[in-house]
């Protein structure tokens, strides 16, 4: 959260193309979590750390509040505008809490600030257009007061998925029930409750980090021909996982190849480099993942068959049976490898005679980097669970014959055309 908020103050580049359209490059933040994770303080410390940043509750502001209203002069008798959190935000951020509790009408207010970063007045005879080029740090609670893991982020936000597109980072902050965590946190607070400032010793001052801001919002990095060939990957990669996996935030859109953009030219800014490279785009790739794309689901019970023989000796043949094992695998991990394997079996470069589960475990654990013999059995075993589910739920197909072979790794595996064509 912590490393979103820095490059959401650093920020992206401004760009206008030759027509004309100005394309923002401010980064909007949103913070979703449950009661008591300290959501609040981070929209407080912001606002007393940068300037021309403004702080707003969503319960208590209306539309006008947070754009720009007409009201009439006591005096003259004229209409005249006052300025919003939005306006009044102008070249810095508003900060804006309780971002679940404003009315849905009012949510729609701030569509064009957000996007656009304009505000449109046609009021009262007066019609005019003024700048709101801010940054949006908003925190906002689930709905019933935490967050439900098993579902989706959209599900446990009131919120609209329009607005939530517009925002480039949205991180989910948990109360989990951690003893190492639990300690830090309570020996943090007392620490501070004893102390006062001499329990803080920040290896910077707030001086020192904001000359450093501002040194780096002077930077106009540019990317590269590989950081566009890789910004061109992780967006294709984004849009097929979203096709496959009916558990993301919200859909993938090309407002998430932008905000990629936008992140990467942030962290070459927070680098301080002239131009953006392929591991910033990795990064801010993976930023994104772990946001948005990202959510929390319960454990999944998955059964595998083994072949037991008996080793009875008979006239014909020994004769075998079969037992059940199950096994509970995040639901994060399963929705990995689940569509890791859809993926690589819908490729139409793969040959046929190379579509099997060897293969499919083989590419698999290549793109892991496994660190010990523990983990490479771990990850073996998730694979060949999270294949026999999809073979049971019919989503893949074994289409090899008995004569071919007689285990389970060297099954012949396609995707069934009925999950291709719905």
């Amino acid at each position: 959260v912590k490393k979103g908020i820095l490059l959401m103050l650093c920020g992206g580049v401004h760009k206008q193309t030759a027509d004309g359209i100005r394309l923002r490059g401010d980064l909007n933040v949103a913070v979703v979590g449950d009661p008591s994770v300290s959501k609040s303080q981070f929209l407080k410390y912001v606002v007393s750390f940068m300037p021309r940043s403004v702080y707003t509750s969503g319960k208590a502001s209306s539309a006008a509040g947070l754009t720009a209203t007409v009201v009439r002069d006591m005096e003259s008798h004229e209409f005249n505008i006052e300025a919003g959190a939005l306006m009044l935000a102008d070249n810095g951020i508003c900060c804006i809490d309780e971002f679940d509790k404003m009315d849905i009408k009012d949510q729609v207010a701030i569509h064009e600030a957000m996007e656009q970063q304009t505000i449109s007045i046609a009021k009262a005879g007066i019609q005019a257009t003024f700048n709101a080029r801010a940054s949006i740090l908003a925190a906002a609670n689930p709905i019933g007061g935490r967050y439900d893991k098993t579902k989706s982020l959209r599900a446990n936000l009131n919120i609209s998925a329009p607005i939530m597109s517009r925002f480039d980072l949205c991180f989910i902050v948990l109360d989990d029930c951690d003893p190492d965590s639990d300690y830090n946190i309570a020996r943090h607070i007392v620490s501070v409750h004893q102390k006062k400032d001499r329990a803080l010793s920040p290896p910077f001052s707030a001086l020192q980090m904001k000359q450093y801001i501002r040194y780096c919002k002077l930077l106009d990095p540019k990317l590269t021909t590989e950081a566009k060939a890789e910004l061109v990957r992780q967006y294709k990669a984004l849009r097929a996982s979203d096709s496959v996996s009916n558990r993301a935030s919200y859909r993938v859109t090309v407002r998430q190849l932008e905000s990629l953009i936008r992140l990467s030219e942030a962290l070459a800014r927070l680098h301080c480099e002239e131009f953006v490279s392929v591991r910033f785009v990795t990064e801010a790739a993976r930023l994104l993942r772990t946001s948005i794309i990202h959510v929390e689901s319960a454990d999944i019970t998955l059964q595998s068959n083994e072949n037991i023989s008996d080793n009875i000796p008979s006239s014909s043949s020994s004769s075998t049976s079969s037992t059940t094992q199950t096994k509970k695998v995040r639901g994060d991990r399963y929705e990995k490898a689940r569509q890791f394997v859809m993926m690589w079996l819908g490729q139409e470069t793969i040959e046929d005679e190379r579509r099997t589960e060897e293969n499919v475990t083989a590419a698999y654990l290549g793109g892991l980097g496994i660190e010990s013999r523990d983990q490479l059995q771990e990850e073996k075993e998730l694979i060949s669970l999270v294949v026999n589910d999809l073979v049971k739920a019919k989503l893949l197909i074994d289409v090899s014959s008995s004569s071919l072979s007689s285990t389970s790794s060297d099954r012949f595996l396609d995707i069934n055309p009925s999950f291709l064509r719905s």
